[in-house]
């Protein structure tokens, strides 16, 4: 049985020759029997015997002899045996080997004599030097070295003499259990980068073939991996040209402490040249972002062996880098890109013979859009509506094509995609619903970018107010509190609102918040005729439609009505005179220090109240015309120099007051009524003054107009 197959080695296993019984030498006058056994048992075809270099017969697998002699045989499929030493003796005492002996057994010895009987000792000996230890025994075990020489001897005791025979020294046969290993190779020339395959090749004889071999491979005096293993085949995955060296192998019988070496072999591997350099970028297409990676893989179609390869930038005079592998490609990595990496990349490859470069490709660094900056551009400081505002969104950075989106809160005004430049303008004509915040987006594929928010306040206009004239009943009478309500559907707050009689200016008041305002008047007769108000703030001045009314004098009491008349009659008839003595004489009095009449609110100041304030009034404050007592206001106007247009003379007012405290009656019985006469101060008019200048002149001029206080 092989260890491994022979039919790569062109030689066959030897054969095996056995002799039976298995004890050599043996008493002459003994006959033996020899078997060939080879590789196949039984055996197929004819077996041929040899004595010496003479071939006895060639027939059966099996002999019989007397003769002493030197023995062989080959079987069909296996090669010449070892030769056997077939002993037939003549002497009284031999020392007999157990046979077939291979290397690194163990040696069974037995000395026999032709009379068993008659022997009372038997001693061993080796190389002349007694074994103690098997002294007396029929049969011993020895582990044989070659050229050790073993004999016995045996004493007995014969009609009373002790006798000693000695056996002549054996050389014991020992057969190979396996023959040297052969080294083949599954190609001796082989292409760099291609698998080789190595067999350790040897046998067993037939009746060893449980014994287990072991093997191990070289290259020059360097084990290959994985060392000693049971398998008599090795598989180098790549062979390279630096692996032309001679290779050979050990087999081991490790029970048997047997080890043996094939001869060397020698292995040329060849190179091939490399071939068609490609460079492939990843990201593919040559775009990478900004801050990534750039992967420049290097390969080739063809190439053996180490190949050393090269990546290069155009204008660069050093490579980026440099690698030598045993492979068809090899990878460099570009950390964290930058704008200054764009350009054009090769590479090159070498395995001895020169490099071949690749063809350049571009790569290009795309940059992500930076955060935009958004401005808005006014015709004026203050954005008012109908205006036509520019929204203006531009980035620093950023690779083209930029789409830039306009917000105004969460709404989408409207997009722009730009190809150069660094920002984008949207134009918006402003409307009242336009303030708010506005803010962009660039947005070039690598990421939305926004800006932060821009406020945006949209002055509108105020509308054109209405004017709304409430009276407390459906016809306005002399003393009625009448409340102009004056308001502007749309405007900016403040708004700024004017009151209007006629022409003549009542007030003004501002609505700090937007709305509108109202103005409480206490109405006479003059004060029938139209009445408007505009709404300003700052855009333009609006004006109301005329609201007219009509104020009615009360129906009853018609004697104060003719008393009021006839003392404003004499008062015209008597003169400058009379009036100026009466009034000196009134001015001296409180300038005398004398104590003066109680203060009380005249007609005239009543009337100025409602025509002057620049204030709404509040409709629950009493008002003049709300007085407790009184009860009938008719005012008498009578100017002395007409031809003095500003010279206005005070109201004249009839009132009438009880007996009795009237703060807690409202109404008045005529039965308890006296009549009073107030004179109101002298104004001088200026009817093309706001309301605070009048007041104001009238204040600085009043110790030069010398007026008059009321006096009863």
């Amino acid at each position: 049985m092989t260890a491994s197959g022979s039919d790569r080695s062109g030689a066959a296993p030897k054969a095996v020759l056995l002799i039976d019984p298995p004890w050599s030498p043996v008493f002459k006058g003994k006959k033996v029997t020899l078997t060939c056994r080879g590789s196949y048992f039984p055996a197929q075809g004819g077996t041929s015997w040899y004595s010496g270099r003479r071939l006895l017969r060639e027939d059966s697998e099996k002999i019989q002899t007397k003769m002493s002699g030197s023995y062989q045989c080959k079987t069909q499929g296996s090669s010449l045996s070892d030769q056997m030493r077939v002993e037939f003796s003549s002497d009284w005492l031999i020392l007999q080997v157990l046979y077939p002996v291979f290397e690194g057994d163990t040696v069974n010895l037995r000395c026999q004599g032709k009379e068993e009987e008659k022997i009372t000792e038997k001693l061993y000996y080796k190389n002349g030097k007694e074994l103690h230890i098997y002294k007396n025994l029929d049969f011993i075990e020895v582990k044989p070295w070659d050229n050790d020489k073993y004999y016995c001897t045996a004493t007995g005791l014969s009609y009373g003499f002790s006798w000693t025979e000695t056996s002549k020294p054996v050389r014991i046969q020992v057969q190979e259990l396996f023959p040297h290993p052969m080294l083949i190779a599954s190609s001796s020339w082989p292409t760099e980068g291609s698998p080789v395959t190595l067999k350790c090749e040897t046998w067993l004889p037939p009746m060893k073939s449980d014994t287990k071999l072991q093997f191990c491979f070289f290259r020059g005096d360097q084990a290959l991996e994985p060392g000693w293993s049971g398998s008599s085949e090795l598989q180098i995955p790549t062979i390279w040209s630096e692996d032309s060296r001679s290779y050979w192998c050990e087999a081991e019988a490790k029970s048997h402490g047997v080890r043996k070496r094939s001869q060397r072999s020698q292995i040329y591997v060849q190179r091939v040249p490399v071939s068609d350099v490609n460079l492939e970028i990843q990201p593919p297409g040559g775009q990478v972002v900004e801050g990534e990676n750039l992967l420049l893989v290097c390969s080739v179609a063809q190439g053996t062996g180490t190949v050393i390869f090269s990546w290069y930038k155009e204008g660069t005079v050093r490579s980026l880098g440099r690698k030598s592998q045993r492979s068809l490609s090899a990878e460099l990595q570009v950390p964290n890109m930058t704008e200054s990496d764009a350009g054009r990349y090769s590479c090159s490859a070498d395995n001895i013979d020169g490099s071949i470069y690749s063809k350049l490709i571009e790569v290009t660094v795309r940059i992500p859009a930076s955060h935009p900056i958004l401005s808005l551009k006014t015709p004026r400081a203050q954005a008012v509506m109908g205006d036509v505002v520019e929204l203006h969104c531009e980035t620093q950075r950023g690779s083209y094509p930029i789409l830039y989106q306009f917000y105004h809160e969460d709404g989408t005004l409207g997009n722009i995609s730009v190809s150069s430049g660094r920002g984008a303008s949207f134009n918006l004509s402003l409307t009242a619903e336009h303030s708010g915040n506005y803010s962009c987006v660039a947005d070039n594929g690598l990421g939305a970018q926004h800006s932060e928010m821009v406020p945006l306040n949209v002055t509108v206009p105020a509308s054109r107010p209405v004017l709304t004239l409430r009276t407390p009943r459906a016809q306005a009478v002399v003393g009625d509190v009448a409340e102009l309500h004056c308001e502007a559907e749309r405007g900016s707050p403040p708004i700024l609102y004017r009151f209007y009689h006629e022409d003549f200016t009542l007030g003004n008041d501002s609505a700090p918040s937007g709305g509108g305002v109202s103005f409480n008047l206490s109405l006479t007769v003059e004060h029938s005729g139209n009445f408007s108000c505009d709404a300003d703030n700052g855009l333009g001045s609006q004006h109301s439609e005329v609201v007219p009314i009509n104020v009615t004098r009360p129906s009853g009491n018609r004697t104060g009505v003719f008393a009021a008349g006839v003392i404003g009659g004499l008062l015209s008839v008597l003169g400058l005179a009379t009036a100026t003595a009466l009034l000196s004489h009134l001015k001296t009095h409180k300038q005398a220090g004398g104590i003066p009449a109680p203060r009380t609110s005249s007609p005239q100041e009543c009337q100025e109240a409602s025509l002057f304030n620049t204030s709404s009034t509040n409709l629950h404050e009493p008002s003049c015309s709300e007085t407790p007592f009184l009860t009938e206001l008719q005012p008498v106007y009578s100017n002395v120099h007409p031809e003095e247009s500003n010279l206005v003379y005070s109201q004249i007012m009839n009132m009438q007051h009880t007996k009795e405290d009237s703060a807690n009656s409202p109404r008045m019985h005529q039965k308890d009524m006296e009549f009073q006469v107030i004179y109101s101060e002298l104004k001088k008019a200026y009817p093309d003054d706001s309301m605070g200048q009048a007041i104001t002149r009238d204040r600085e001029q009043e110790d030069s107009e010398k007026n008059y206080e009321n006096v009863p």
